[in-house]
């Protein structure tokens, strides 16, 4: 790692309310180490946060994707965001599933948005979407109709 992305690895996860639309907190996960809750109730179809970082070339990506953990986002077909380099703590936001926000990309930021409403002390979850060509990565989201992987079938 590099000696930013072991600072924030180590550092204590937080919300940057510059970009927060409502209140949210990082703090462990039942899913995968730590997560966001939502601090107050969110309705339905609201943004929620934007997922910022290093932005970085499919070349850096490729690089960065081979540490243990990563908060890559891929932005389009060349870009993408290392959240773990000036993230807002939309990177920990954990699979499921059955999520309860999506992300979209809108004029070059990638956004949270909610799918339902969310009560306060919920976990904010997304579908990470990752290829059913990449190597499969279990999931662990704990949800009803869960698919066992977090890569698409």
């Amino acid at each position: 790692m590099t000696g930013n992305a072991t600072a924030m690895a180590q550092a204590t996860p937080r919300i940057d309310p510059k970009v927060a639309v409502f209140k949210l907190v990082v703090k462990p996960s039942k899913i995968h180490r730590w997560g966001v809750f939502a601090g107050e109730d969110i309705p339905g179809r609201r943004k929620v946060i934007e997922y910022t970082g290093e932005r970085v070339s499919r070349r850096e990506t490729k690089k960065r994707c081979e540490r243990p953990l990563n908060y890559i986002f891929t932005l389009d077909s060349y870009w993408a965001l290392d959240g773990s380099v000036g993230g807002s703590g939309a990177e920990f936001i954990n699979h499921s599933c059955e999520p309860n926000i999506e992300a979209r990309i809108v004029k070059g930021h990638i956004l949270y948005f909610s799918l339902r409403e969310i009560r306060k002390g919920e976990e904010l979850t997304v579908d990470y979407h990752f290829d059913k060509k990449v190597e499969k990565v279990p999931c662990s989201c704990g949800a009803r109709r869960c698919r066992g992987t977090i890569n698409l079938t």
